[in-house]
């Protein structure tokens, strides 16, 4: 098993920190992984994105053209890797915020309004990024909502341990509705 996997959007959605928390929990499993973040100087507000490979086998390189799974959380990002998701492969958008909508047909695409449930429903904006992680897991499940509620406890500060509950919460809703 390979998984190529992007997620993107704009600095601040939490991104980096959504492919980070999958990484830790692909290694809880035993699994070989990379993770490969990219940014902006400006970070909050400027591109990010990261990469994530899981694999049962050593991974050659961490950098792939194609993806079997895209992450997005805002146009710029749906438009630059709509195109490089491989022929059967995951695209999970935004949609609250998204405006024009992904055309592909030979994949599975899955509309989610992270960020209207984060704000509206669990009245905290940064689960967003967890909401959309629960919902490409129902579409490629390359680890366990558990695996990845105990990967936070190593990636989180423990500060925000307190957060974890609201996380595993976030992540169920975007299954659920994925």
């Amino acid at each position: 098993m390979l998984a190529e996997m992007i997620f993107a959007g704009f600095g601040g959605q939490g991104v980096l920190s959504m492919g980070k928390n999958l990484a830790y929990a692909a290694i809880e499993d035993g699994k070989e992984v990379s993770w490969m973040p990219s940014y902006g100087p400006e970070q909050r507000g400027g591109t990010a994105n990261c990469m994530v490979n899981i694999s049962d086998e050593p991974i050659a390189s961490p950098i792939v053209q194609a993806y079997d799974a895209a992450v997005v959380f805002n146009q710029p990002s749906l438009e630059k890797f709509e195109s490089k998701v491989k022929p059967g492969g995951v695209l999970v958008w935004e949609s609250s915020t998204i405006k024009k909508h992904p055309t592909r047909t030979d994949i599975t695409v899955v509309a989610i309004p992270a960020i209207e449930i984060a704000t509206n429903e669990l009245k905290n904006t940064q689960v967003m990024n967890m909401i959309a992680l629960g919902a490409l897991l129902k579409h490629l499940p390359v680890v366990q909502i558990e695996t990845v509620i105990k990967a936070l406890e190593h990636t989180l500060p423990e500060r925000h341990h307190k957060l974890i509950p609201l996380n595993e919460q976030a992540m169920r809703i975007g299954w659920d509705r994925a």
